[in-house]
């Protein structure tokens, strides 16, 4: 494969950490995103116009959207990518968190035109995708995993091949919910612990070397510790989307997800305070607010 510019569409947290990784595995990047402020952070020599212009110039794009419906904007809108011919195809590689019959129809939609598209949800922060260090899910066709392969190792340096199209957004809901409620747990901890007079670096110290520990701890435990949220790696109202499509999902196979209840709770108080665009760790505020109150 040539090491033609890879797009991005979205040029937030996740978009500016996969630009890191793609140009640290020598693939130049170009971006786009609607918020001037993104453009300016991505920089302004390496943004286009429009998604169309972007499109114009590289083979590859990588969406890193919000949800399904600027997905579908953005490639089956009235000016969408799918509407400009295409020769050779070009490749689409989600890693948006989404509904998974919405991607899988967007999927198929995609097939009745000159574009490839497949599904890479990341486990794992903004950061985690900066350093290397995250998880891509992978779903779709397995020819075209294989076609893309250099690209994806640049991005993901640990992947796993789950299946077809929209069982690595399922994957993804179902890591995303354990990965809250440790988030939750280790929140509710340390408050705990601090409310019966321990010292928070100490406990969480304590936990990192116990049988409670998790992956979670050396993440969110120092934000949490410190009450710092204003450098988010993950926020709260992108936590907020995916646990909406967690619990739409459950209700759709009858399944009762009692402690996702109380957590989905507890990020609704963080974004009805206004902290929508804080780290999610804020959480552990949520909890310790409720005891203030109590």
């Amino acid at each position: 494969m040539n090491k033609k510019p890879i797009g991005i569409i979205g040029l937030g947290l996740m978009g500016q950490a996969f630009s890191k990784q793609l140009e640290l595995h020598g693939f130049p990047t170009l971006g786009f995103d609607i918020q001037e402020l993104c453009c300016e952070q991505f920089g302004k020599d390496k943004t286009t116009t429009s998604a169309a212009a972007l499109a114009e110039q590289c083979q590859t794009l990588v969406l890193c959207l919000f949800n399904a419906k600027q997905i579908q904007e953005v490639l089956l809108g009235d000016a969408g990518l799918v509407t400009i011919p295409h020769n050779p195809p070009l490749n689409i590689i989600c890693t948006s968190t989404c509904e998974p019959d919405e991607l899988i129809d967007i999927a198929k939609a995609c097939e009745n035109f000159s574009v490839r598209f497949l599904e890479m949800p990341i486990s794992g922060t903004s950061k985690q995708v900066a350093d290397g260090d995250s998880l891509g899910l992978v779903g779709g066709d397995a020819q075209l995993v294989e076609d893309l392969s250099p690209v994806l190792d640049a991005m993901c340096q640990r992947r796993m091949y789950v299946g077809d199209m929209g069982s690595a957004s399922k994957a993804k809901l179902a890591i995303n919910l354990v990965l809250g409620l440790h988030r939750a747990a280790l929140a509710e901890g340390l408050v705990f612990g601090s409310r019966i007079g321990l010292d928070p670096n100490t406990l969480l110290n304590l936990l990192q070397n116990s049988a409670a520990a998790s992956n979670v701890m050396p993440i969110k435990g120092p934000a949490m510790v410190q009450r710092e949220y204003d450098q988010p790696q993950s926020r709260v109202d992108q936590n907020l989307k995916d646990f909406g499509l967690i619990t739409k999902l459950a209700s759709k196979v009858k399944q009762p997800l009692p402690l996702t209840t109380q957590y989905v709770d507890l990020l609704q108080s963080c974004l009805d305070r206004g902290e929508g665009k804080k780290d999610n760790a804020i959480i552990i505020e949520a909890i310790r607010r409720r005891g203030e109150t109590s």
